[in-house]
This record gives C-alpha cells, structure tokens and sequence, in this order.
C-alpha cells in the first residue's frame, strides 16, 4: 500500500430505504495510486456516486475499510478527517458549486482561507492558479459574468488552491458543449501529464473516459472490470 493515496479494502456501502437494505456497493477492492488517471464507469445505478462519496472521503463505508494516505478514514474524528481531506483532495463538480456573490478570484481563496494560509501568499497563488487556467483577465468577475466553460475552470483553479495530491472529477464536463468539455478534459489531461497530479475520474461518458490510463467499471455496485486502458486519448494541445 506504500504507492496508494487511497485503497479500498472489502468496502460495502449499505443504505436503509424504509424496511428496505440496498447494497449501493459490494466487496469493492480497489487501490488509487500516486500519479494515476482513473475513469470510474457504468450505467446510471451503478454505484459510481456512491463510490464517489468515499473517494473523496465525504462518506466511510458500512463494512470494510477505506485508506487515505493510510490512514483508516473511519476512525478519524470529523475535523482531522476534514484537515486530510482538504489537503489531499481537490473537488471539480458537474455543476462548478462556486458561490454566486464571490468573484472567481474569492471564489479560487476560499480553501485557503479555511486553511487560513497567510493572505499575501493566498492571493498569489490563486491568482497564478486563475492565469494557469486561462482566466487571468476574469478575475474580479462573478459566476454569472463568466460563461460555463470559464466556471469549471474557476473550479478547477480552486481545487487546485491546496496543491491537492489528489483531483477528483464529478462528470466534468457534464454541463458543457462539446468543444468546452474537450478543453476541459485536456486541462485535466495535462495536470496528470505534467503536474504529476493523480486524477480520479467519475463518468458515464465512455469517450471522456478515454482520457484515463485505467477504467474501473461498476454494475450494480461491484467492480467487473478494473484494467489498464488500452486506447487511451492523447489531446493535442
């Protein structure tokens, strides 16, 4: 377990619907390791949400055990759960979650601000993180003035702000055209190609899923398939 950022050892996520237990994952064995780019796949109902939850540690499973850094995510309290997790994972959601009063440079300061990094050294790199992603001329606009390519961008310069080990990706580019989505996959592209970012991927999408190294497939919350990516995409950039 030395290269694993995170591993799943048996993990069962079990949910109580009235009378009613449903088993949204089983026995799932898995390891997420330093500088991979893995694509969780399926159908809807699969699991990948659920799975999602515990990759990003915003869950602990019913049975099994979940490694973070190896540290046994279960048996830590809230608060040192939320300290690790914050250090080691940056989020990027399908719908950007960016906070419509702030521009996108407050927005991008807000994790380190709960880090309570110093304000001068903050705003530095936020705004060099802004710049990284193509929007050193947006920096003072709010959500609203920005298009939805340029606010996953925003999102993506936020969960970047901790310097994460760690990107995690809610169906990306599920909100965007095209030809948006492509620039995005491309930016997480290259965060795992030249910033040695290990990237964990959850998607439906079977051609964005293509961009990963590696597929973990899921139905009905077990892994059938978890294997190097044979054909994976290459962005010209």
């Amino acid at each position: 377990m030395d290269n694993s950022l995170i591993a799943f050892r048996d993990v069962w996520k079990t949910y109580q619907m009235g009378e009613i237990q449903v088993n949204a994952l089983k026995e799932v064995n898995a390891e997420f390791g330093n500088g991979e780019f893995t694509a969780i796949i399926g159908p809807s109902g699969s699991g990948k949400s659920t799975m999602m939850n515990l990759v990003g540690c915003l869950d602990v499973p019913s049975k099994g055990e979940i490694f973070l850094k190896s540290e046994n995510i279960a048996r830590l309290d809230e608060s040192d759960l939320a300290a690790l997790r914050g250090k080691t994972i940056g989020f990027i959601f399908q719908q950007y979650n960016l906070i419509p009063g702030m521009t996108a440079l407050e927005n991008v300061l807000l994790p380190l601000e709960i880090q309570e990094i110093d304000d001068d050294i903050a705003e530095k790199r936020a705004k060099e993180l802004l710049t990284l992603v193509g929007l050193s001329d947006k920096m003072k606009n709010k959500p609203t003035q920005l298009s939805g390519g340029q606010q996953q961008r925003v999102s993506i310069a936020r969960a970047l702000a901790s310097n994460p080990d760690i990107i995690l990706a809610d169906e990306p580019t599920g909100a965007l055209d095209s030809v948006t989505g492509k620039e995005v996959m491309t930016m997480l592209y290259r965060l795992w190609k030249e910033k040695g970012k290990t990237v964990i991927m959850v998607t439906h999408d079977m051609h964005l899923a293509q961009y990963a190294q590696r597929h973990i497939e899921l139905k009905d919350g077990k892994v059938v398939r978890d294997e190097p990516n044979q054909n994976q995409l290459c962005p010209e950039y």
